[in-house]
């Protein structure tokens, strides 16, 4: 399975993925034509290399009538109230303070002459941000309007990233734990926690963590870029990498600015499960069984327990329920529902399996089924005892004596 693995040690900016993910595709010279041919106008975009503490990477610039935005990478969008305030950022562009509103975003997009996946990509993005912009502000999105130059140069960025992952075609995106930096930033609308309202808002339900690092390091446009594409979060799966791309950012810090992807195959019976554990002296035998037939109703992979001795040497019970991403917060709950537990650890595991089939097969008292698995090299077949249960139970004969006619 073709995998892109999005390393966000630094943040991520518009122009960090495009860089980033610019270096891993085959045909540069094609991305930037389709790029520069859009349209936009007084927007060239270039791939220029950069080096950040050492490492050579991919500088994405996008120049609106020769000028690049360095400040923010996201659009500056305000509310139709708040539309005079405008900061020193877009103060020494020498172009009108005129706004567009998403639907005026929207039909630029719609005269690119780019595939209409990619269009829709692009659109589905900024949708994102103006509905995050119009959550910080308490607006709704109708009322969100974008300053021409931010907007100009956004697009060309989310378009950016949207086509080059539509050239890449990875079947999964995983992102790790974004790294959202920390302090605070100057908005238009004045000075602002780290991570940024916008960016909070689109970044809820994705592990992020603030480092030492001052400064706002995932911008909005960034946020929603990751929020998109990724199919999920967490540490680097076990891949064959094949390429790797380094998107360098504007600023420079003791650490390098960059996003680096990597693009890679993963077998494809390689899943990722999550595993809850919990610590119980204080359950009956069958309030516990109770639970666990609970979380296997509530769509667990598995549920089992172990015998430990906890604080003050008091025995006690190991409860372990593993569980597929989308059953996670269902089963967390489960978990504090019909436990007495205070706290639950999590651990996300990869996980491989041998591929399962089942046929069926005659014997002496009719059909059962055979399970088979096989990978790695290994092929094993069994019957399924339940079928086997139930001929022994009706012809009063053990499971030993039902012989496989094959």
């Amino acid at each position: 399975m073709k995998t892109l693995y999005l390393e966000c040690n630094m943040g991520a900016a518009g122009d960090m993925l495009a860089g980033a993910l610019y270096a891993l595709i085959e045909d540069k010279e094609n991305f930037l034509e389709k790029m520069n041919a859009l349209g936009l106008p007084g927007v060239t975009v270039q791939a220029l290399p950069c080096v950040k503490c050492g490492i050579t990477g991919t500088h994405f610039s996008v120049t609106v009538h020769g000028g690049e935005e360095r400040s923010l990478d996201l659009p500056a969008a305000h509310v139709h109230q708040h539309a005079h305030a405008h900061d020193a950022h877009h103060a020494h562009h020498a172009h009108p303070h005129t706004h567009r509103s998403l639907a005026d975003v929207h039909a630029i997009i719609d005269g690119f002459a780019l595939s209409d996946k990619v269009k829709n990509d692009v659109k589905a993005v900024y949708a994102l941000i103006a509905a995050a912009e119009g959550h910080a502000h308490g607006r709704d999105v109708t009322e969100i309007h974008f300053h021409e130059v931010g907007t100009l140069d956004a697009i060309a960025d989310i378009t950016a990233v949207c086509l080059l992952i539509d050239m890449l075609a990875p079947a999964r995106v995983v992102v790790s734990p974004v790294n959202t930096g920390s302090g605070f930033v100057q908005c238009a609308h004045g000075i602002l926690p780290v991570p940024a309202p916008a960016t909070e808002y689109l970044l809820r339900g994705v592990p992020i963590y603030s480092s030492e690092v001052k400064g706002e390091l995932c911008t909005p446009t960034g946020a929603a870029l990751l929020k998109y594409f990724a199919t999920d979060f967490g540490r680097m799966p076990a891949m064959t990498v094949e390429n790797t791309g380094y998107g360098m950012g504007n600023k420079d810090f003791p650490y390098a600015n960059c996003v680096r992807a990597m693009l890679g195959e993963i077998e494809d019976d390689v899943d990722i499960v999550y595993e809850y554990r919990c610590n119980i002296d204080d359950m009956t035998a069958e309030n516990i069984a109770f639970a666990a037939q609970r979380l296997f109703d509530g769509g667990a992979l598995e549920v089992f327990t172990q015998s430990v001795y906890m604080k003050k040497n008091r025995p006690g019970i190991l409860l372990t329920c593993l569980c597929a991403a989308e059953k996670k917060d269902a089963l967390l709950r489960l978990i504090f529902k019909y436990t007495t537990t205070l706290g639950v650890r999590e651990y996300r595991c990869p996980r491989y399996t041998l591929t399962r089939t089942v046929r069926e097969a005659q014997t002496d008292y009719g059909a059962v089924r055979i399970k088979r698995a096989e990978g790695y090299g290994v092929v094993r077949e069994k019957p399924e005892h339940d079928d086997l249960a139930r001929i022994a139970k009706e012809h009063n004969i053990p499971p030993t004596e039902i012989k496989i006619k094959d």
